[in-house]
């Protein structure tokens, strides 16, 4: 259910900032056009994920500190 927001590179998917912060977003959060849905690190640098348009996350594909491919599903939005 819901449109997918796939990965834009290869990497380390981390759904917060640092192992003691909230997340970003979770299940049932609203989210703007713009707004940061997640880290992938790269080569050492941490990059953000911004979501492309407005609407809510229906579900988290993706697993925390778990390494993605270009394409992979993170989450799912409507």
């Amino acid at each position: 259910e819901g449109e997918e927001i796939p990965s834009p590179m290869v990497g380390t998917f981390y759904r917060k900032p640092s192992p003691d912060a909230p997340v970003f977003v979770g299940v049932g959060d609203t989210v703007s056009e713009g707004q940061t849905l997640c880290i992938i690190e790269a080569m050492k640098v941490m990059n953000e994920i911004k979501a492309e348009k407005a609407g809510t996350i229906c579900a988290t594909v993706a697993e925390d500190g778990s390494p993605v491919q270009f394409g992979d599903v993170l989450f799912r939005i409507k």
